[in-house]
């Protein structure tokens, strides 16, 4: 990175998304797991930053893919709740990080502000303050709940709280249940091998975002990718569809797979130092 940071490659690069990001009359932020890191979230995409989190999975040998799964919620709840309590937990107590803040402010500054399109579930543009209105959360969020079934139904965390023993991965106390049948709930979260996931929330999210996008027939787009890998590649598709569809330049933030399609502003960086950097030359 250091000798990254000193090439010419690097000053274009910065110095090009910090032009487009100042003639944009709004900004789609797309983001991947990598935007929360720098918060502080663990990086449940990689082996050792899983079972760092949940050794007691490491001697069973189960990863993430096959933990963030909904089969657990019918063959042991408790360590279903127990994984999924504790990212809430988790999510509930992290502090988004600084660069939030500048993507913000950037966004006040256009006449058509921001978007958020987004496979993070952990809710933390809410908790920055990004409207409700102009997120969309493609693959659900760890804040809203469902039947395990499913019935037909969403509802809120409101009053959720878990107490989670990581060693042996188990939650204690009255775990979350249906509504209607009183089945075990679980997160309105599209999981692997997910066939009962309830979309109806993320369904509506993505109409208004199809609406706040019309407004770019004619007006200037830019679409800022932060964090997205390839291994889920959602939001890395997402952001190259809206790229050519509105002829918008692509800034793709990620420190390993930063490539992309013509006209992608490639920063192989992390998501705060980027943004940071972009707002340096932006705020002069």
């Amino acid at each position: 990175m250091g000798l990254y940071r000193k090439s010419s490659s690097y000053i274009r690069m910065i110095s090009r998304a910090a032009k487009e990001i100042a003639s944009a009359d709004g900004i789609l932020i797309t983001a991947g797991a990598g935007m929360g890191v720098d918060s502080g979230l663990p990086d449940f995409r990689s082996k050792d930053g899983f079972w760092n989190a949940y050794p007691s999975l490491k001697s069973k040998r189960i990863g993430f893919q096959q933990m963030a799964t909904p089969d657990w919620f019918d063959t042991d709840p408790s360590m279903a709740w127990a994984f999924y309590g504790h990212r809430f937990n988790l999510y509930q107590e992290t502090v988004p990080h600084e660069g939030f803040g500048i993507l913000k402010k950037w966004a006040s500054l256009m006449e058509y502000g921001a978007f958020v399109f987004t496979s993070n579930v952990d809710g933390q543009f809410q908790r920055a303050g990004f409207s409700p209105e102009r997120i969309c959360e493609c693959h659900g969020s760890i804040n809203q709940l469902q039947c395990s079934k499913p019935c037909d139904g969403i509802w809120s965390h409101e009053g959720l709280g878990f107490d989670v023993d990581l060693e042996s991965l188990s939650v204690s106390g009255v775990m979350p249940v249906c509504k209607c049948c009183g089945s075990v709930a679980r997160p309105n979260i599209k999981m692997f091998n997910d066939w009962s996931w309830l979309p109806g929330c993320s369904k509506a999210q993505k109409i208004e975002l199809s609406v706040w996008l019309e407004k770019f027939d004619s007006h200037k787009l830019v679409v800022l990718e932060v964090g997205a890998g390839s291994s889920v590649p959602t939001v890395r598709w997402h952001s190259q569809i809206y790229s050519e569809v509105y002829d918008a330049p692509l800034i793709r933030i990620n420190p390993t797979e930063s490539q992309g399609p013509r006209r992608t502003i490639a920063l192989p960086m992390g998501g705060l130092e980027a943004l940071k950097e972009i707002d340096g030359l932006i705020s002069r």
